[in-house]
C-alpha cells in the first residue's frame, strides 16, 4: 500500500478532530462549548475548561469513542461556577463522609482538600478499591481535581500471573488468534505490551490484569491501533 500524501494525512487528521468535536457536542454529559481539540495522527489533545470534574474525565471518554482515537492527552481545567466553590474544611468534610458511605472503599483511605483539589491517602488491596475512592469524590460540589496517593497493598505474596492473565483475555475474546499481545509479571508487577484495536479493549484488557492475586502495578505498554 502506498504512503498517504500530505494531503491525505492532514485531511486525516482534520477528519479526527472534526469527529472528536462531534461526539463532545453530542455526549449530553459534556459541555464542550469551553473545549478545543487538537489531532495529529490519531494523538488528540484536549485543551480549554469545563464547569465540573465529572465532565473533565467524561470528556476523555467521549473521544475515546472515535475511532481512529489512538492517544488522549487532557489537558483541561475545570472552573467551578461560583455557586460550585467549597471552602477546604467544607470540601474534606464531604469527601471524608463519602468515603465514609461507600462500602467499597477501605476505612484507611482519607480526604483533604486544598483550593477545589482532593488529596487522597491511605491503603487499599487492589486498584479497583482505589478507584472506588476516587468515584466517591468526583461527583462531589467544589472538586477541581483529584489526587490520589493511595497505596496498593497485599499481604498475598504476588504470584507469576502471567498465564492467569493471558487466561483471562483469551475467555473475555479479547485476545484473536494474531493478537500480538504479550503479558509480563515480576514482584508484583504485570507489564502488557503490543497492539489492541479499541480503547474499550484496552481498558478491559488493564482490568484482568489488575485482577491477578497480589498485583500492585500495572504497567501499560499497550498500543491502541484505533
Amino acid at each position: 500500500m502506498a504512503p498517504k500524501s500530505p494531503r491525505e494525512a492532514a485531511q486525516k487528521t482534520k477528519d479526527i478532530r472534526e469527529a472528536v468535536q462531534k461526539e463532545l457536542e453530542f455526549d449530553p454529559l459534556v459541555d464542550e462549548a469551553g473545549i478545543t481539540v487538537k489531532n495529529l495522527n490519531g494523538d488528540v489533545a484536549l485543551n480549554g475548561t469545563v464547569p465540573s470534574y465529572p465532565q473533565y474525565l467524561q470528556a476523555v471518554t467521549a473521544a475515546k469513542r472515535v475511532q481512529g482515537v489512538t492517544k488522549v492527552h487532557n489537558h483541561l481545567m475545570v472552573d467551578l461556577p461560583p455557586a460550585s466553590y467549597r471552602d477546604d474544611p467544607m470540601l474534606t468534610t464531604a469527601a471524608n463522609n463519602a468515603l465514609a458511605m461507600s462500602v467499597s472503599v477501605s476505612g484507611s483511605v482519607e480526604a483533604s482538600a486544598s483550593d477545589g483539589d482532593v488529596w487522597l491517602t491511605g491503603m487499599v488491596a487492589n486498584r479497583f478499591e482505589r478507584d472506588a475512592a476516587e468515584r466517591a469524590v468526583a461527583g462531589l460540589v467544589g472538586v477541581r481535581g483529584i489526587v490520589d496517593d493511595i497505596e496498593i497493598f497485599s499481604d498475598v505474596e504476588a504470584a507469576d500471573v502471567s498465564d492467569l492473565v493471558s487466561d483471562a483475555l483469551f475467555r473475555y475474546g479479547l485476545l484473536l488468534d494474531d493478537s500480538d499481545v504479550q503479558v509480563g509479571a515480576s514482584d508484583g508487577t504485570v507489564t502488557l505490551a503490543g497492539h489492541i484495536r479499541t480503547w474499550a479493549e484496552h481498558d478491559a484488557v488493564i482490568d484482568a490484569a489488575w485482577r491477578g492475586i497480589g498485583v500492585r502495578n500495572v504497567r501499560d505498554d499497550l498500543i491502541v491501533t484505533g
